[in-house]
């Protein structure tokens, strides 16, 4: 199957941009060695690509806060069925069917964001002066060649960690420039990557079934830091697409999730316990963060006083008693 159209598709846009900007005299090199006009076509193709799938990325915590909801219901089938793993499939498919849950829209967003990735770094791994054939898919010969020597901070973004003595000699680009700019956007992506996975984990909660939750654990620790190496090979401006992929999705994940608040909280193993319902926390704060219920002051008691035992003499006899006449 032939990935032109998504070739074409996204050079559109990033060529729409870039036309945009550059038709208000955004600076091209003069400020922080940087051409923004071409880095600004690359952070709106995000802004474009997100506006887009923004009903989807709705779903798709909806389909989670129902899931969620289902984790009881989850864990009695298993209980029931344990050991009878094809029975519990049919009923869990059941369940998810009647209660109107997809346990795949979950990850709908980011597998429809894959072609826009491989698409960008298709069109800019393209970006070599050396080519022949510079309008393919919609560039013109001004556009090719603009793009092939814009940079960031003085590296080309069409450069990467890896380019090699001969891809910088035609791309006119200091190797050590490269390396440190590459390398900075690299730790920069681990890092909002990491953070994304960790916002959606901490909202949402860990998953009570221990594969869902060895998923958590890859998604948070394993993306990020297989990152680091395959981000050697990613352009500088793959790597600026994805660092604002990341912090976009910081943002929206934190609106979406106040506006969709968690049904349940799953305590990651060895944390406290939760609240009791009748001592709700107080929402608010930085971040959305919980405060804890205000304490209300008990009233001191009284002080108790023993009674006398039955038969036994009075502890405090009444002093001046007057004594008795004898007869």
């Amino acid at each position: 199957m032939s990935l032109d159209w998504i070739y074409y598709a996204i050079s559109w846009i990033l060529l729409t941009w870039h036309s945009a900007w550059d038709a208000i005299k955004v600076p091209v090199g003069s400020v922080l060695g940087t051409n923004w006009a071409w880095i600004l076509a690359i952070i709106f193709l995000v802004v474009t690509v997100r506006v887009i799938l923004f009903p989807v990325f709705v779903k798709q915590i909806k389909s989670q806060r129902a899931m969620q909801a289902l984790q009881p219901k989850v864990k009695e089938l298993q209980e029931k069925h344990k050991g009878d793993r094809e029975t519990l499939q049919k009923e869990m498919m059941e369940l998810y069917r009647k209660e109107k849950a997809n346990p795949l829209m979950g990850c709908l967003p980011m597998f429809l964001q894959i072609p826009v990735f491989l698409g960008l770094f298709h069109v800019l791994r393209r970006l070599d002066p050396a080519k022949s054939n510079k309008t393919l898919y919609g560039w013109t010969v001004d556009q090719f060649n603009s793009a092939s020597s814009a940079k960031i901070f003085t590296a080309p973004i069409a450069g990467k960690f890896g380019s090699t003595a001969d891809e910088l000699a035609r791309l006119g680009a200091n190797g050590t420039t490269v390396k440190i700019i590459a390398g900075i956007l690299v730790l920069v992506m681990m890092g909002t990557t990491y953070l994304t996975s960790r916002q959606m984990i901490l909202k949402t909660g860990w998953a009570e079934d221990p594969q869902q939750r060895m998923v958590q654990r890859l998604m948070l620790y394993g993306i990020p830091l297989s990152l680091l190496i395959s981000g050697a090979i990613f352009p500088i401006g793959v790597i600026i697409y994805w660092v604002t992929n990341n912090l976009f999705t910081l943002g929206q994940q934190q609106w979406v999730l106040r506006k969709f608040p968690p049904l349940v909280t799953n305590q990651k193993p060895g944390s406290t316990a939760p609240r009791s319902p009748a001592q709700p926390a107080k929402a608010g704060g930085f971040l959305n963060r919980v405060k804890p219920a205000a304490q209300v002051p008990a009233k001191p008691a009284a002080p108790k006083v023993a009674g006398p035992k039955p038969g036994a003499k009075p502890t405090n006899p009444k002093k001046g008693r007057p004594a008795k006449r004898q007869g």
